[in-house]
């Protein structure tokens, strides 16, 4: 493939905005994150996807790795305590408390997880953990 991974990346999100399901941008994303595993955007889209469909160990795995690119990233934050939460895992609550402290210090950070999160209950309407999160984050 002779594009460039930003391409790649930029072909993947619009995809996703226009409304292409998870599982058929997995491939598209793994490749993504083959080709530039120090990227943590990719990877939070990554294990977005993985969440999306169902795979939480995957996503753990993934945004494990994200976070520890970018500590500070805030959906990385949220993906990260949903696939806790996915997994039975301990220790959410310091994941959703520093995506707290990231939305009071700007609130373009708050909108872009409003925006995220309600994008996740609209192709995922019974996602249990997502509505935790948004609960725990927003009221």
């Amino acid at each position: 493939m002779n594009e460039s991974v930003s391409d790649l990346y930029t072909q993947g999100l619009e995809r996703y905005k226009a409304g292409a399901t998870a599982e058929e941008l997995l491939p598209v994303f793994k490749e993504i994150c083959d080709r530039a595993p120090k990227s943590s955007a990719a990877l939070n889209s990554l294990s977005w996807l993985y969440l999306l469909v169902d795979k939480p160990k995957s996503a753990l795995k993934t945004a494990q790795k994200s976070i520890k690119i970018d500590h500070n990233d805030p959906q990385g934050r949220v993906n990260l305590a949903l696939a806790m939460l996915g997994t039975g895992e301990k220790g959410v609550r310091k994941h959703i408390e520093l995506a707290q402290q990231l939305m009071s210090v700007d609130p373009e950070v708050q909108e872009e997880l409003q925006n995220s999160i309600e994008d996740g209950l609209k192709r995922k309407p019974e996602w249990k953990e997502l509505q935790r999160v948004k609960s725990w984050l927003f009221e």
